[in-house]
């Protein structure tokens, strides 16, 4: 079993900066790839970034992110992360963290997950 815990939400200004963190609670960190989901009110959760396990060779954005938000990775950490630039107000979300075998844009392809941390970002 994994256990997720994401931090770093908050209020933002558009145009501003968050950092969103998500610590995990396995000794086998490094073979999970792990996932971005977002979910706004009224909403479907929707695929943000993914990056593969290991050394995170692989990583994938939605559209709508790409260029402003950069995944990564620190295995000695445990922990995932979500740098947010130029936010814009369409962001605003509960952003939850998972973790899977693949870096897949699925959310039925991650087996763990977060709590969530809200995003607000005000225009």
């Amino acid at each position: 079993q994994v256990q997720l815990v994401e931090s770093g939400g908050g209020l933002a200004q558009a145009g501003g900066s968050l950092r969103l963190s998500c610590a995990a609670s396995t000794r086998t960190f490094g073979n999970y790839a792990m996932g971005w989901f977002r979910q706004a009110p009224g909403k479907e959760r929707e695929f943000v970034a993914a990056i593969s396990a290991s050394g995170g060779a692989i990583t994938k954005y939605a559209d709508s992110v790409k260029g402003r938000f950069t995944i990564s990775r620190d295995n000695g950490k445990n922990t995932v992360y979500l740098q947010m630039n130029r936010l814009e107000p369409e962001d605003t979300a509960v952003y939850y963290c998972s973790a899977g075998p693949f870096a897949m844009v699925t959310a039925t392809q991650y087996d763990y997950w977060g709590q969530g941390t809200q995003v607000t970002v005000s225009s």
